[in-house]
């Protein structure tokens, strides 16, 4: 059975605001919020003014209310101090927040500005019991200095609706939501003003006034359909009637480990070991499994509710913990352990089958075994890229093109080479050890108009050719337009020496008469060893 748990943050803006205050002073924000010695609020910019976004304790007790005109609110609170509402830096926290409440369920969603949503269901027994898991969030919470409330149902509408017009921390029992809802307002609903308000105008003050409306009735009475449409797709939503997903912040790991600690980590080497212990029990479920994971995320939760995280790439699938904490190993210094890590955290994720062969009964086997070969040089890209990032390592694939610039295509490295015979196999003259990225102009002179360079300039040295090989035609793709939108012209290749002993490649982009515009230009496509 599903179950649900709603986290509703009170007053979230100024709960995050003094977080982050107490953070730029380096002081624990784990502390109790103090009580506020003058009145104060946040404010935002609307169409004819500043308006109330949210009001502390002493503000709130003279009638200042969000949604208030700061006029209004000065007028009847003279010297109301205020500070406008940063609402990226609010959402930006609200999704670290999420990502820390992982701790409790991998299935965690933002619920509006002000809410994270999450799925529970199997999680619970992990704590003890739904009781003792709300229980567990309040206390960490407090501690953090967060007001809140907390509601848990079968459905997330009505958990929703429990943490918000409930008593905090309420448990609704399983398949007992019709009962519990009965008495909460028509606002437990998730609905706009004007439904809420039409409702009430009917005399539908509570949701069990409701349940023996005749639906169709029902959406006779607004008149707009789309809103009637709401208040029926809302209430299906809280009684279970209509399935309602979530959205998770970060898609549900296949394979996870997670580790308690009895007390607050406060050393890198605890993060390690603690690690090394989680890397075992992961790759000990991808064995069992046959399979191997690409990617694994280390995620250490803080005391005082916040969470650093780190991961690793492979270029492919891996279960040996020595190879991961091998990649792990230059990227644990960027775990901050703050005021203290109480849980740590290891998802695989990007799992796929693992190649199983036998190990050789020799080393002259060993050497000669390509699968071998190909997971030490695996082995030797996960590590440059633990060092330098995901993209400092590249391979070179064949693509279907007789230009030379085209027939190649840099992309990331999978864990495997390509298959070059095909391609090698349509090409009968040699090809330069290195190719230039692009082909750059040259000025050439030449014994005949449609003969082999004599001499030639290139960045800005004069060579002369003691030997030339070619030409060798290489047709047009017609199909494509070059960067002027004109068609493409034939080329013709030559493979020349100069006195040096330097071999370079080069060619001239078009033939003379051929009707494709001016005369043929010469480029420099390449270098010979």
């Amino acid at each position: 059975m599903k179950r649900f748990v709603s986290l509703w943050l009170t007053n979230w803006p100024l709960d995050r605001l003094r977080r982050t205050r107490l953070a730029l002073q380096n002081q624990p924000i784990c502390a109790a919020p103090a009580k506020p010695r003058q009145a104060f609020v946040l404010t935002e910019i609307v169409a004819n003014g500043l308006r109330i976004a949210a009001a502390n304790t002493l503000a709130a007790k003279a009638g200042v209310t969000p949604g208030m005109m700061f006029t209004d609110a000065c007028a009847r609170l003279p010297g109301l101090q205020s500070e406008e509402i940063d609402r990226k830096d609010d959402a930006h926290a609200l999704h670290r927040l999420g990502l820390w409440m992982t701790r409790w369920t991998p299935l965690a969603a933002l619920d509006g500005s002000d809410g994270v949503m999450l799925d529970v269901s199997g999680c619970a027994h992990l704590f003890g019991g739904e009781a003792e898991l709300l229980a567990d969030m309040s206390n960490r919470l407090s501690a953090g200095g967060i007001s809140y409330r907390l509601g848990l149902a079968d459905t997330p509408g009505a958990a929703w609706a429990a943490a918000r017009h409930a008593p905090t921390n309420t448990i609704i029992p399983p398949n007992a939501q019709k009962y519990a809802l009965s008495p909460l307002p028509v606002e437990s609903l998730r609905l706009s003003d004007d439904a809420v308000r039409l409702l009430r105008r009917f005399g539908l003050t509570r949701l069990g006034q409701l349940y023996g409306v005749d639906r169709k009735s029902l959406a006779r009475r607004f008149q707009s359909r789309e809103k009637a449409d709401a208040v029926v797709r809302r209430l299906d939503q809280a009684l279970g009637l209509t399935l309602e997903p979530i959205h998770p912040l970060s898609p549900p790991p296949e394979y996870r480990a997670r580790l308690s600690c009895p007390e607050p980590l406060l050393h890198t080497d605890g993060v390690r070991a603690g690690l090394e212990t989680l890397l075992i029990d992961v790759c000990a479920q991808l064995t069992a499994h046959g399979k191997g994971a690409r990617e694994f995320v280390f995620t250490a939760y803080k005391a005082d509710g916040g969470l650093s995280q780190v991961k690793i790439s492979a270029s492919r699938p891996v279960r040996a913990p020595d190879h991961a904490l091998r990649l792990f190993r230059d990227k644990l210094e960027m775990i901050d352990p703050g005021f203290g890590l109480d849980l740590l955290s290891l998802e695989a994720r990007r799992t796929g089958a693992m190649e199983i062969a036998a190990p050789p009964l020799s080393h002259l086997q060993a050497e000669t075994r390509q699968t071998g070969d190909m997971t030490a040089l695996s082995a030797l890209v996960d590590r440059i890229m633990a060092r330098l990032g995901e993209d400092a390592v590249s391979i070179q694939i064949p693509r279907a093109s007789h230009i030379p610039e085209r027939a190649v295509e840099a992309t990331a490295f999978e864990g495997d080479t390509p298959d070059w015979s095909q391609d090698e196999a349509s090409i009968t003259a040699p090809r330069p050890l290195r190719l230039l990225e692009h082909p750059e102009p040259v000025s050439v002179l030449a014994e005949t108009p449609d003969g082999p360079p004599r001499r030639f300039v290139w960045r800005k040295v004069t060579r002369n050719v003691a030997r030339a090989e070619g030409p060798e035609r290489i047709s047009p793709e017609w199909w494509r337009l070059d960067s002027h939108h004109t068609r493409p012209r034939a080329r013709d290749y030559y493979r020349v020496e100069d006195v040096q002993g330097r071999r370079f490649w080069l060619y001239r982009d078009g033939l003379y008469e051929d009707d494709k515009g001016d005369k043929p230009v010469w480029y420099m496509q390449g270098l010979f060893a």
